[in-house]
């Protein structure tokens, strides 16, 4: 196998410091460059829709949720780890490209709804069918048996750190 970046990375550590044990980079350097990479994939189909991650992100939350499409803001803010404040641009932003809009939470006097409009669910749509083959199209570098074994170690990566507190 070829050496990439993070591999000589590693060697460079090995010989300036070898008292410290360098090879976690092997994994989170990798990590961040593939988050990079899907990241650009994402802003890449995001920008010809006139759309940020952050608001798409809004969108996705409230697509994926199904029928009617509405979240309380304080959903939509734990889906995204956002305060009320930062969740309030957001969907202000959204409001004026009319993707979402506003309406009084019936169950919250103090509430309110932030509902997809049927603009909102098109443009998600076309999104998430075009964000999908991105993904797809990144992924099948790897063998479907290969694939399927990183995801099973990623999620118990993540489950690890989170049973630790740190997500």
């Amino acid at each position: 196998m070829t050496k990439d970046r993070i591999d000589k990375l590693l060697d460079q550590w090995k010989k300036e410091r070898p008292d410290l044990d360098a090879s976690p980079m092997g994994i989170l350097g990798r990590l961040m460059i593939l988050d990079r990479l899907a990241e650009r994939g994402v802003e890449k189909v995001l920008k010809s829709h006139n759309l940020t991650i952050q608001e798409f992100d809004v969108l996705a939350v409230l697509r994926r949720c199904g029928q009617p499409f509405q979240q309380p803001v304080s959903v939509l803010c734990a889906h995204s780890l956002l305060t009320s404040g930062a969740m309030t641009n957001r969907v202000d932003r959204l409001e004026k490209k009319e993707l979402v809009k506003r309406e009084p939470n019936p169950e919250d006097r103090r509430g309110v709804l932030v509902t997809m409009t049927s603009k909102g669910r098109k443009i998600t749509d076309e999104i998430i069918t075009e964000r999908f083959q991105e993904a797809h199209e990144r992924v099948s570098v790897l063998p479907l048996k290969e694939r399927r074994q990183l995801e099973t170690l990623l999620a118990q990566f993540l489950a690890a750190l989170q049973m630790k507190g740190e997500i």
